[in-house]
């Protein structure tokens, strides 16, 4: 039991960070470091794309929500009683009599 005290004592005092062999000990500080910045790094940059994604998807649904607004305001222009409101004030009205149908023959 005292060694298991020893050996828990000597690495809270750090006794592994200065003792004749740490240089080993330090490779593995460092290499377990840069994973963990590597990890933090990833991390943030896939916070950065989730963000971006919302952002865009919001804008979708605007542009898709103007795009309804515009076609129908576009159908309800092109209704014919719209046309006959908006040419009424021109004096112009609708043909008593149906259109006639002119063929062009071509002879060789």
């Amino acid at each position: 039991m005292a060694n298991i005290k020893e050996k828990i004592y000597h690495v809270l005092k750090g006794n592994f960070l200065v003792s004749n062999d740490s240089f080993k000990n330090w490779r593995f500080i460092l290499f377990l470091v840069m994973l963990m910045m590597l990890m933090i790094a990833s991390s943030h940059s896939s916070d950065k794309k989730v963000m971006e994604i919302a952002k865009l998807s919001k804008k979708i649904k605007e542009l898709r929500s103007e795009f309804v607004d515009t076609r129908s305001i576009s159908m309800k222009l092109k209704l014919e009683s719209t046309i006959r409101n908006k040419v009424f004030d021109l004096e112009l009205k609708p043909s008593e009599e149906p259109p006639q149908v002119i063929r062009v023959t071509v002879k060789k």
